[in-house]
């Protein structure tokens, strides 16, 4: 059955031709009338995926001792913004600020906190899951309107939601792929006219078979650009955390989820989760290119065992039931475990810096 978006995708295409996966991108989720993030509820077992946060609250722990740690590396500075961009529920916020409170009440006092997000809906819901820490937080449409200011900024989930371009290889070299309609009028992939320049390739890109899928995420470098550039002039560190890989390649990583489950990405247009993997060697070429120092990528269950997820976990359990400890056990092993269903080894965490700081648990920066 057709979706309310795919109609109007379907009409739109019947008018104007074919249009690009960064544009189909965006349409799933942002139109203003049908898209995915403004008609649906995406978080929790009720929508359809869970975030790391959502699992369990040892995931927004750790990464409030990361920022603690992070804090006093640059040397505890006075004056902090503290943000995250694309919150969700705010469980992740509220998890960190419980932890700065206990580990650092001078930061928890020097800092603003801050969130960017652009659902009133999204919003509402954040200041329900902050309850009381709600009046220490300031919500912002964009980054842009952080005040500017020594920053250490999160991003969990953030860049898989930002749109891609995608290029096809065709027997006359590599096209950028299109969203049309096939013979029947249903939506389907094909390559366009336009082409890419050889130089954006990797060096392997003439022995790819025809079908073979290239990825370009501007939209995303740009984002990562914005954020480099506050840390460059005015210090601080971000934490990015988000499911990818280490080495620019090639592949389709375009993919829909629908309640819990893959789904085709032509499938469901605004009524599924669109995202695509993130290429964090591109995030980490736009840092040093701004002039940072970028630390890691580790496999998020490196990370989290690194910081202390384990002692953690076992402090979490001491005393209650047996019930309780085992799902402890079980959250572990999703967020830091390796083999399917789990984060452990597919979520990929990058930090960048303004200042050349060593911070934990990622080797000295390069």
């Amino acid at each position: 059955m057709s979706t309310p978006l795919a109609r109007k995708i379907k009409a739109l295409i019947r008018t104007n031709g074919p249009i690009s996966v960064t544009d189909y991108f965006s349409l799933c989720l942002a139109d203003p009338e049908h898209g995915y993030y403004k008609t649906r509820e995406p978080f929790g077992t009720e929508g359809d995926f869970v975030t790391a946060p959502e699992i369990s609250q040892l995931f927004g722990e750790m990464l409030g001792v990361f920022m603690v740690n992070a804090w006093h590396q640059h040397g505890a500075p006075a004056a902090v913004r503290f943000v995250e961009i694309g919150p969700g529920r705010g469980t992740m916020m509220a998890d960190m600020m419980r932890v700065v409170a206990k580990l650092a009440p001078k930061l928890l006092d020097a800092a603003t906190f801050h969130l960017v997000e652009t659902s009133p809906r999204l919003r509402e819901i954040q200041r329900q899951t902050l309850q009381d820490r709600a009046a220490r937080v300031a919500w912002h449409d964009s980054f842009d309107e952080v005040p500017e200011g020594f920053t250490l900024l999160a991003a969990n989930e953030l860049f898989d939601a930002i749109p891609i371009r995608q290029f096809v290889r065709t027997p006359t070299g590599f096209r950028e792929r299109m969203v049309g309609l096939d013979a029947d009028g249903e939506l389907t992939f094909a390559a366009g006219v336009a082409g890419i320049d050889p130089a954006l390739l990797p060096e392997s890109h003439r022995s790819q078979p025809v079908g073979a899928i290239f990825e370009v995420a501007t939209a995303r470098e740009a984002v990562m650009a914005a954020i480099c550039e506050r840390l460059r002039l005015k210090g601080g560190t971000a934490l990015v955390i988000d499911y990818g890989h280490v080495a620019t390649g090639f592949g389709d990583t375009l993919q829909a989820v629908l309640r819990h489950a893959f789904d085709p990405p032509l499938a469901h247009p605004g009524e599924a989760d669109l995202t695509s993997h993130v290429d964090f060697e591109r995030l980490a070429s736009v840092a040093r290119d701004s002039g940072l120092r970028v630390h890691g990528p580790l496999h998020q269950g490196d990370f989290l065992m690194g910081l202390g997820l384990a002692d953690r976990a076992a402090a979490l359990g001491r005393g209650r039931s047996e019930d309780l400890q085992r799902q402890i056990v079980a959250d572990v092993e999703r967020l830091a475990g390796s083999g399917a269903g789990n984060m452990g080894d597919l979520f990929k965490v990058l930090a960048v810096s303004g200042a050349p700081v060593a911070l934990a648990p990622f080797r000295p920066a390069d």
